[in-house]
C-alpha cells in the first residue's frame, strides 16, 4: 500500500510519482471481485445501463470492459442517458449512448438493466421542487414502463442513503425531497419484482458514501476535497463546526455485490441492501489520507452539538460481503486507489 500520494506541484507543472497506469494498484481498482467476475462471464444476458455517463455507470463500464473480450463487450453492454453522445472509455473503447427516450425500442431479450440515472441532491436548489420531482417521476417511468417490453429479467436500482432521511424532520429539506423520491423509486421497482417473482429479481442499493476511480463533482465530495488537498501538499482542512459521520465503501465493491445478488443461482424476488463501511468523523477520513499521503490536518474546533450522521450498517455489509466469498477494502486502500486515478487526470488537465 503506498504510504506518499504524488504530490502536484502546480495544474501547468505537474510532477505526480503516483503508481503509474498498469500497475497491481491500478488493475484491481479495475476489476469485479472474483465471484462477481465468473457470475458474470458464465451469464448470456444482455447488459443495459441507464446513466451510464455518470460516476457509478463510468465505474461499471470500465469494469465490465476488463471483464469481457472487445467483441463480447460490443455486443452485450448498451448505454442510455438524457440525449444521445458518445461514450470513450479510458482504454480508447467508443461506444455510444442513446437517448433515454428510445429504451422502449430495445429488441426484447433477457437483459440485466442498471437503473443509474436520477437528478441528485445538488439539483435541488437550482429548480422548483415541482419540477425536480416531475423531471425524476418521469424518469423512474419510463425505465420502468421498459421494463418488460425489452425482456428484463434482473434489475438494479441505485437508491441512496438519503431514503432513510425522508420522514425525518430534522434533515435539510434537500435530503428529504431526494430520499423520498428515492424511496418511491424502491417501492416503484420492488412492486414490479415482486408481481413476477419466480422470473425477474431485483437488487436495492442505499448507497452512502462511496469512493474510487470516475469520482465526479469534486466539489461537493469531501474525500475528494481532501485527496486533492494532499495531492496539491496543501493541508487537509476539515472545516465542519460539528462531529460529521460518514461510511465509505469502493463503487466497485458495490457493483460486485450487485452483479452477485443479480446473477447467483438462488435468490429472492427483491433483495435490499445498504452500504456499509466503519463509520468515521470527518477529522478521522481526514487522518487517513494524511496517512496515506503524507498532509496535515488542520481540524476546527468542534462548537455546535448536533451531530450530521449518514452512515451504513458496517456489520451488516461484512455479512453480505461474506456471502458472497469477498472482504471489505478499508478506507486506507480506497484512498489510495482514488488517489491514483485524481493523479492521473491531473496530470492530463
Amino acid at each position: 500500500m503506498p504510504r506518499n500520494l504524488p504530490q502536484r506541484k502546480s495544474s501547468k507543472a505537474s510532477s505526480s510519482k503516483g503508481v503509474a497506469p498498469g500497475n497491481d494498484l491500478d488493475r484491481q481498482s479495475m476489476q469485479f471481485a472474483a465471484p462477481a467476475l465468473s457470475l458474470l462471464r458464465s451469464d448470456e444476458r444482455r447488459i443495459v445501463i441507464v446513466g451510464a455517463r455518470g460516476w457509478i455507470g463510468r465505474t461499471l463500464l470500465a469494469l465490465l470492459r476488463a471483464a469481457l473480450d472487445s467483441d463480447e463487450f460490443a455486443r452485450r453492454v448498451v448505454c442510455f442517458g438524457s440525449a444521445e453522445r458518445g461514450i470513450v472509455l479510458d482504454d480508447g473503447t467508443r461506444l455510444d449512448q442513446y437517448a433515454l427516450d428510445d429504451l422502449a425500442a430495445l429488441p426484447r431479450q433477457p437483459t440485466v438493466l442498471f437503473h443509474l440515472a436520477f437528478l441528485t441532491k445538488d439539483k435541488v436548489a437550482g429548480m422548483e421542487a415541482q419540477a425536480y420531482c416531475a423531471a425524476n417521476r418521469a424518469l423512474s417511468q419510463t425505465v420502468h414502463d421498459a421494463l418488460d417490453r425489452i425482456g428484463v429479467d434482473r434489475l438494479f436500482v441505485a437508491s441512496s442513503g438519503a431514503a432513510a432521511f425522508a420522514d425525518d424532520p430534522g434533515a435539510a429539506g434537500d435530503l428529504r425531497l431526494y430520499g423520498a423520491l428515492k424511496r418511491e423509486d424502491e417501492e416503484r421497482f420492488a412492486a414490479w419484482a415482486r408481481n413476477r417473482a419466480g422470473t425477474c429479481r431485483v437488487a436495492i442499493g442505499r448507497i452512502y458514501s462511496v469512493s474510487g476511480p470516475w469520482m465526479n463533482k469534486h466539489e461537493t465530495y469531501a474525500l475528494a476535497s481532501f485527496i486533492l488537498d494532499a495531492l496539491a501538499g496543501r493541508p487537509i482542512e476539515v472545516r465542519a463546526p460539528r462531529r460529521v459521520l460518514r461510511s465509505y465503501v469502493a463503487v466497485r465493491e458495490v457493483l460486485s455485490v450487485v452483479v452477485c445478488m443479480l446473477l447467483s443461482t438462488d435468490g429472492l424476488a427483491v433483495q435490499c441492501f445498504a452500504t456499509g463501511g466503519e463509520p468515521l468523523e470527518l477529522g478521522e477520513v481526514a487522518a487517513v489520507v494524511a496517512q496515506v499521503g503524507g498532509a496535515i490536518v488542520s481540524r476546527r474546533p468542534i462548537s455546535e452539538p448536533e451531530e450530521n450522521r449518514y452512515t451504513g450498517d458496517a456489520a451488516a455489509w461484512t455479512a453480505l460481503l461474506a456471502r458472497y466469498g469477498m472482504t471489505h477494502l478499508p478506507l486506507d486502500g480506497q484512498v489510495a486507489e482514488t488517489a491514483v486515478w485524481l493523479a492521473q487526470k491531473a496530470e492530463e488537465s
